[in-house]
């Protein structure tokens, strides 16, 4: 039996890492993708212009980093929101179902004090590589 690998994930398609950790990181089987913050990847600045806006970037960084790793959203197992004000829960599930119309993966979400760079919404998530 060969033992397990473990590879880093980097694409330029999201936001590069803000401190010591990858994009994502990929077993034999498995993709454990960091937490993704609204950034813009060309130019590392948050996108906040609103909640619906700032989690559609920080979904679409999630999803560019699932296809450099060779995934997708449709093969997410688990999903963590992290969001600052839970008053904005309404307006996140609204964008988030955009991105898992049929089937969703498990999810948990935590309202929480602060998040880096002040961004009012944070997802991590951890899925399935195509086989």
């Amino acid at each position: 039996m060969s033992a397990p690998h473990r590879t880093i994930v980097k694409t330029a398609d999201a936001p590069q890492a803000i401190g010591p950790y990858s994009q994502a990181v990929k077993t034999d089987a498995l993709v454990f993708v960091s937490g993704q913050l609204a950034l813009d990847p060309a130019t590392g600045m948050l996108v906040d212009s609103d909640i619906r806006t700032e989690t559609r970037q920080a979904m679409n960084n999630l999803r560019n980093i699932l296809i450099a790793a060779g995934s997708s959203l449709e093969n997410v197992v688990k999903v963590t929101l992290f969001i600052k004000n839970m008053d904005d829960f309404a307006m996140i599930n609204e964008v988030y179902g955009e991105f898992f119309p049929a089937d969703p993966p498990a999810r948990a979400c935590v309202e929480v004090a602060r998040l880096p760079k002040d961004a009012h919404f944070e997802v991590e998530a951890i899925a399935l590589l195509n086989r």
